[in-house]
């Protein structure tokens, strides 16, 4: 009925998010969308997309659904309170949440929209 939502905002769709805010954000996307999907980095972008869009809780009959996942991930982006840096720093969060994941290790539940400064940041 919606053929534009999908269940998980997906990865073909990074590149489309380049322009929409500055300098940092962009070399970040540039950067993941060169990448295979299966990459971790690429499949933290993707997880941080998740996180930010609220994927897990989206419905057939949600607005956000209806318009779907283009739609929802450029307004989730451009409506971002912080600054760039501050979408680097849950993009860094979603990927140690992925590394630990990929090892085996439990990951750590917590409030993303609270994520702090990793004490060693990810290369970007």
């Amino acid at each position: 009925m919606y053929p534009k939502a999908e269940l998980l905002f997906p990865p073909r769709l990074m590149a489309s998010l380049r322009d929409l805010r500055g300098p940092e954000w962009a070399a970040l996307v540039n950067r993941v969308v060169k990448l295979p999907e299966t990459d971790p980095d690429s499949l933290a972008f993707t997880l941080m997309m998740i996180r930010l869009d609220g994927c897990v809780k989206c419905h057939e009959g949600s607005f956000k659904y209806m318009r779907g996942c283009q739609l929802c991930a450029t307004q989730t982006v451009m409506q971002f309170k912080g600054a760039d840096a501050d979408l680097i720093i849950l993009y860094q969060k979603a990927r140690r949440d992925i590394d630990s994941y990929l090892s085996g290790q439990p990951v750590e539940e917590d409030d993303y929209a609270d994520a702090a400064v990793p004490d060693e940041p990810v290369a970007l």
